[in-house]
């Protein structure tokens, strides 16, 4: 994969879990139940009038839920167009109190329980807490398995975007030192190779007289006979880049897999055309289609 091209899908994938992580951040703020800040006072007196359901003590505030009607609307805030735009506007009836500090503690839950008030302690937390051990960190341990799983796989975590892509080699100019010379016992399949290394090495020649090279060669013979060597020794003659892979590159589980990598594979080819693409045991792939073929039918 291009550098370029590397550094900006690493670019969308920060900005995608940045995106992420506003969203929801602002769907938690806005879904999250309106509260209102009372005095001690009407606290007090909201509990002796018997308009408290239940309650949450800390050390430094009471945070409880008032009865239907007991509270007084809160001032508007920015955020309740938004809130009414994405569902019914809900009564407020989640309160806080800031406690006075050497208030009777027992007279406290004596008057909770006379009045059959559900009331229970609650360790305090702080917003950078909920927002480290609720979303910052859950979100960094996913990242990270991700990170280790697409290493595991090989090509770093790009390697998920990448899975269609061709598995191929290219030898360069530079590299093929192979040519027909280094070939024997095949000499009519030479005899009739050379065309087209000259076609290869003079396109115009046979461009003026209107003739086409040939759209593949197909090299038919029992392992270990030199289909390869001779492969790259056309490659080599012509002086030309060699691009070669197996037929069973292109055989997925995954739908769509196999057909993606024969496109890259050309696509790649015309970027450096002239050359030669040579796909080794091309039968895996007939016989993959045939196999599937006989399971449905049957």
């Amino acid at each position: 994969m291009k550098p370029r091209l590397t550094q900006r899908i690493q670019f969308s994938l920060a900005y995608a879990l940045v995106v992420v992580l506003l969203l929801s951040l602002l769907q938690s703020w806005l879904l999250a139940p309106r509260s209102v800040e009372i005095p001690y006072s009407e606290f007090l007196g909201l509990l002796r009038r018997d308009r408290i359901e239940r309650v949450a003590l800390t050390e430094r505030e009471i945070r409880g839920t008032a009865k239907p009607g007991a509270l007084a609307a809160p001032p508007a805030l920015p955020g309740d167009r938004l809130r009414r735009w994405l569902g019914p506007e809900e009564e407020v009836r989640v309160f806080t109190v800031t406690r006075i500090p050497g208030v009777d503690e027992q007279r406290l839950v004596a008057e909770l329980e006379a009045n059959n008030v559900e009331f229970a302690g609650r360790i305090e937390t702080t917003f950078w807490k909920d927002l480290l051990f609720g979303w910052v960190i859950p979100l960094s341990i996913m990242v990270a398995i991700w990170m280790f799983l697409m290493r595991r796989v090989g090509g770093g975590p790009t390697q998920a975007l990448s899975f269609g892509r061709s598995k191929h080699k290219i030898y360069d100019r530079k590299e093929l030192k192979t040519t027909f010379s280094d070939v024997a016992g095949v000499d009519e399949a030479k005899a009739e190779l050379v065309e087209i290394v000259d076609f290869l090495k003079n396109p115009k020649k046979y461009q003026r007289l209107g003739g086409r090279i040939p759209k593949g060669v197909l090299v038919v013979g029992p392992p270990g006979t030199g289909k390869t060597l001779l492969a790259r020794a056309v490659a080599g003659e012509a002086d030309v880049p060699f691009f070669t892979l197996s037929g069973s590159e292109f055989v997925e589980m995954f739908v769509g897999v196999g057909a993606s990598r024969v496109r890259d594979l050309f696509e790649q080819a015309k970027d450096k055309a002239p050359c030669i693409v040579f796909i080794d045991e091309l039968d895996a792939i007939g016989k993959s289609r045939a196999g599937a073929t006989s399971v449905m039918g049957g």
